[in-house]
C-alpha cells in the first residue's frame, strides 16, 4: 500500500474519517481507466496542492494497472479540498471515485455501514446517487456499478461512515421513485454470505456449427426434441442471405435435459453445444484466459528474452542469430518488420537459460555491427516500460518542484558503455561538448583507419561554422570581431 501522510491533530485541525490519534492526508483514488499513470494524476492533483507522493497499484506479475491509486498531500487542508472538489471528476473521460485511504481495512471489509441499490435507472450516475444518500450521514464510498464501456449496469453500493446511517437511509429509500423507477435499498453481503448462480444448473443451451442441411427453425427443433422437453427455440436468419448465421438457442424445460444435450452433442464431435452466456459472461471468461496465458508465457520467457535494437536495415534473422549464437543455444531469432518487409530496425533474440541471456547482454551491448552500436537489453512488457517512464517522470516533476536539477537524460547502456573489446565504441564524458577552435584543431590522423579500437572519419573541411549553442559571451565576441575583420577587408561597412 502506498505511503500514508500524517499530520498530528491539533485542537483546531479539520477531522476526517481514519482515526482518533491522527488526521491522514491521504486518499484513495478508483475508477481509474487502466492508462490513467501517476504523470498523469500528478498533472491533475497538483492544482490542487503540493502532492508529496503518488503510486497506481497493479497487478505483480503483469504490471496492468489495477483501477485505483493513492495520493499522498503534504496538508490535510489540501487533501480535504481534493476530495471536495474533484470526487467523480472525469479522468480520460471516465468519472473517478475518491475517498479516504484507511490504513485498517476492516471497516471496510466488515460490510458495516455499506448498503445495496438496485433497480436505478440508466440515468443515475455517481454524483447523482451520492446526493441522494448524502442526507442521512457522512459517506465514506459511493459507486454505481459501470461495464467497460461506462454503461451503468442498474445497481449501486453506498458506504455510510456509520451503521445508524445506513439503516436510516434503508428505511427512507427503499421503495422510492427515483427517475420513474422503484428503487430497493437492502443491506450489502459479500459473495460468500449470498448464493451466486449455479453454472451446473441451467436450461438454456447454445448451439453452433451446424451441418449445411440444418436450415430452419423446425428442423433444429426437431434435432434438440430427442433430448427432452423444449420450451423455446430460437435460430437467428442472415437478412442478406436468407440462411441461418450458423448457431442457435434452445431452452429445456428441465435442466437435466440440458446438461444431458450438451454431452450427447459434444461427444458426436459434429457440433458444439454448451451453457448459454451473456456476453459480458462470456467476454470476462475469455479476458481471464487470455491474462492466465499471458502470465504463463511471461515466467515462461522471463529473463531468457532480449531486445536488441539499433539494427542496421540490411541484417537479417540468420544473421542476427548467427551474431549471438556463441553465447548459447537460440530458440528464436527475429527482426521486426513493417507491412512492406522492411526492416523497424529492432528485433528479439531468445536463449534457453537466463546465463545465457545475461552473458550476451553484457557482452553484445554496444558492440558495433555493420557499423551502427547495438542496444541489447533483457525485453520488457509495454506496460512495465510505461510504468518505468511515469516514475521518470514523476520524480523529475517532483525534483522540480523541490528546486533541484533533474537528473541528465542518457539512457543507460546506449553510446556510453565503456569499451570491454575490439569494435566497440569508446566512452565519451556525459555533458561535454566542443567548442569552435576546439574543432579547428583537430586533424585527421592516417592510424585511425589502422587501429581496431578506433572509429576511422573521414578528414573534415577546416572552415570553422559558426556554433550556435555556445553561451559564452566573450567566445561569441571574439566571433563577431572577426566578422568585423573580414567585412572591412572586403571593402564593405561593419555591421552595428
Amino acid at each position: 500500500m502506498a505511503t500514508l501522510a500524517t499530520t498530528p491533530v491539533t485542537p483546531g485541525s479539520p477531522q476526517v474519517p481514519g482515526g482518533p490519534n491522527y488526521t491522514p492526508a491521504s486518499l484513495y483514488v478508483g475508477d481509474l481507466k487502466p492508462d490513467v499513470g501517476e504523470a498523469l494524476l500528478f498533472d491533475i492533483f497538483n492544482t490542487v496542492g503540493p502532492v508529496a507522493s503518488i503510486r497506481v497499484c497493479r497487478d505483480v506479475i503483469t504490471r496492468r494497472s489495477l483501477g485505483y491509486a493513492y495520493v499522498n498531500f503534504h496538508s490535510v487542508a489540501d487533501a480535504e479540498r481534493a476530495h471536495d472538489t474533484m470526487n467523480f471528476q472525469a479522468i480520460r473521460g471516465h468519472p473517478c471515485r475518491i475517498m479516504w485511504s484507511q490504513r485498517d481495512p476492516s471497516l471496510r471489509k466488515s460490510g458495516v455501514g455499506n448498503i445495496f441499490v438496485k433497480n436505478l435507472d440508466k440515468s443515475i450516475d455517481h454524483k447523482t446517487l451520492y446526493d441522494t444518500f448524502s442526507m442521512f450521514g457522512n459517506i465514506l464510498s459511493c459507486k454505481v456499478a459501470m461495464n467497460e464501456k461506462g454503461e451503468s449496469l442498474g445497481y449501486g453500493f453506498v458506504h455510510y461512515e456509520t451503521l445508524d446511517s445506513a439503516q436510516k437511509a434503508i428505511e427512507k429509500v427503499n421503495g422510492m421513485v427515483i427517475a420513474g423507477r422503484e428503487v430497493h435499498v437492502a443491506p450489502f453481503r459479500s459473495k460468500s454470505q449470498r448464493s451466486g448462480p449455479d453454472k451446473s444448473t441451467f436450461t438454456n443451451v447454445y448451439v453452433k456449427s451446424f451441418p449445411p442441411e440444418m436450415d430452419s427453425e423446425e428442423k433444429f427443433r426437431a434435432l434438440m426434441t430427442e433430448f427432452g422437453e423444449i420450451t423455446s427455440v430460437s435460430l437467428p436468419i442472415d437478412e442478406i442471405t436468407g440462411k441461418p448465421k450458423g448457431f442457435g438457442f434452445v431452452n429445456f424445460k428441465e435442466p437435466e435435459d440440458a446438461a444431458r444435450a450438451v454431452q450427447e452433442i459434444t461427444a458426436r464431435g459434429d457440433m458444439y453445444a454448451g451453457r448459454a452466456q451473456k456476453k459480458d459472461e462470456r467476454e470476462r471468461e475469455l479476458r481471464e484466459r487470455f491474462d492466465a496465458l499471458r502470465i504463463q508465457q511471461a515466467e515462461k520467457y522471463a529473463g531468457v528474452n532480449l531486445y536488441i535494437k539499433n539494427l542496421d536495415d540490411t541484417i537479417d534473422d540468420d544473421q542476427l542469430k548467427n551474431e549471438f549464437k556463441e553465447f548459447g543455444e537460440i530458440t528464436s531469432a527475429k527482426v521486426m518488420r513493417d507491412v512492406n518487409g522492411r526492416s523497424k530496425g529492432f528485433g528479439f533474440v531468445c536463449f534457453t537459460t537466463k546465463e545465457e541471456a545475461a552473458k550476451a547482454v553484457s557482452d553484445m551491448n554496444g558492440r558495433v555491427m555493420c557499423g551502427k552500436p547495438l542496444y541489447v537489453t533483457t525485453a520488457q512488457r509495454k506496460e512495465i516500460r510505461r510504468q518505468q517512464l511515469e516514475q521518470q517522470a514523476q520524480a523529475n516533476r517532483s525534483k522540480l518542484a523541490a528546486g533541484l536539477p533533474p537528473p541528465m537524460p542518457y539512457p543507460p547502456g546506449m553510446y556510453y558503455q565503456q569499451p570491454t573489446g575490439p569494435g566497440q565504441m569508446p566512452r565519451p564524458t556525459p555533458g561535454f561538448m566542443y567548442t569552435q577552435q576546439m574543432m579547428a584543431q583537430q586533424r585527421w590522423n592516417p592510424r585511425q583507419a589502422q587501429s581496431p579500437h578506433m572509429i576511422a572519419m573521414p578528414p573534415r573541411a577546416q572552415q570553422p561554422m559558426p556554433n550556435i549553442y555556445m553561451n559564452n559571451l566573450a567566445m561569441q565576441q571574439q566571433y563577431q570581431q572577426q566578422q568585423q575583420q573580414q567585412q572591412q577587408a572586403r571593402g564593405m561597412a561593419p555591421v552595428p
